[in-house]
């Protein structure tokens, strides 16, 4: 479908503006347009409501925030959506399609990979930002955009049940991957533990904390703020610092076959940390400080388990390219938490001592 009708709903001409397709997302279909007169920038983008089935949901949580923070920080980037013609947050094209429009943030920059410590560092404490500033906020009032996104417990079970169906080719291949996720289901167990407990503090969470999911500063380097909320949504301090630490410290991605280039770069694990507890240190409960080398375990193990799930069940969720590949993708996520298991008494004392050093 054409963009005339889009445009037309948030008010525009579109004889008035360029667009070009934009960014490397690969959930929802994002435009930059530009406006011919003035060059005035703005993104487009079109909400996969596959993915997010109640993207009402997605609106009203970063309404929410928008509102909070312009009453309490006004100061704050952050992004939120342009209203239609109409005054709504979104707008539905004749497929059923939610669009919506967002300001667009000139001398910026995105990128797919982190490059130097100081990157991890810079990205992590805007993340952090996010939720200390959110933290006045109840996290109650908001929705989950997608359910159950990081239940260990769940994940662990969808896991079993795709074993218990999978064909014996499937189960033998992946034999050794299935015995190391079996061995560590007292992860899923511990997870459920651990945010059942009083200390354990319901937060605003962003969910989808990649290096790509942060603008940079062109001129300084510095991160700038955190983009992409359509995960912005109640959960916990595990999950953010979790995905940092799946995404940022080995040297390869989840796509890396070659296993022994999967590896845990303790500069990149100790900047992400620094740069989050250097924002969010005060505000953690001792419960939650006591707990904080288990953030990468669980992403790691829940995104090893899904992976493998999916290739258990014949690869219906994640896209691939050839047979096998999320297999692979389990095994690389897989590496990465035994070698993040082997480090962790080590990590452990660094946590101690960056919660010491902001917190006194």
């Amino acid at each position: 479908m054409g963009l005339k009708q889009v445009l037309n709903g948030f008010g525009l001409n579109e004889a008035d503006w360029e667009s070009v397709e934009f960014g490397s997302g690969h959930i929802n279909n994002t435009y930059r347009l530009t406006k011919k007169q003035g060059g005035e920038k703005l993104l487009l983008q079109r909400i996969n409501h596959f993915v997010f089935k109640n993207p009402q949901a997605i609106a009203g949580n970063m309404r929410l925030a928008a509102d909070y923070l312009a009453a309490h920080h006004p100061d704050y980037l952050f992004l939120n959506a342009i209203q239609t013609a109409d005054g709504a947050e979104l707008f539905y094209d004749r497929e059923g399609f939610p669009w919506r429009l967002l300001p667009f943030i000139d001398n910026t920059f995105s990128m797919d990979e982190v490059q130097e410590p100081g990157q991890a560092r810079s990205a992590a404490r805007q993340f952090a930002i996010l939720t200390r500033k959110l933290s006045g906020l109840d996290a109650s009032l908001l929705q989950a955009t997608i359910p159950d996104f990081h239940n260990l417990e769940l994940r662990y079970r969808q896991f079993e049940e795709a074993l218990a169906s999978a064909g014996q080719k499937h189960q033998r291949e992946a034999a050794d991957e299935i015995g190391l996720c079996k061995e560590r289901a007292y992860l899923a167990q511990e997870y459920s533990r651990l945010i059942a407990h009083p200390g354990c503090r319901l937060r605003i969470m962003h969910h989808d904390t990649k290096i790509n999911n942060v603008l940079f500063d062109r001129e300084s380097g510095e991160a700038k703020c955190p983009i992409d909320l359509d995960t912005l949504m109640p959960g916990y301090i595990f999950s953010d610092l979790g995905d940092m630490v799946r995404t940022y410290v080995s040297p390869v991605s989840e796509e890396e076959t070659d296993l022994s280039r999967v590896r845990v770069r303790d500069e990149f694990f100790e900047a992400l940390y620094d740069g989050y507890l250097s924002e969010m240190a005060g505000g953690l409960s001792e419960f939650e400080k006591q707990h904080l080398s288990f953030c990468g375990k669980m992403l790691l193990y829940m995104q090893a388990l899904r992976f493998l799930t999916d290739h258990l069940q014949g690869d219906p969720y994640y896209k691939i390219k050839y047979a096998g590949q999320n297999l692979d993708r389990s095994r690389n996520q897989l590496k990465l938490l035994l070698e993040l298991e082997s480090k962790e008494s080590a990590h452990q004392q660094l946590i101690k001592s960056l919660l010491e050093q902001y917190t006194g």
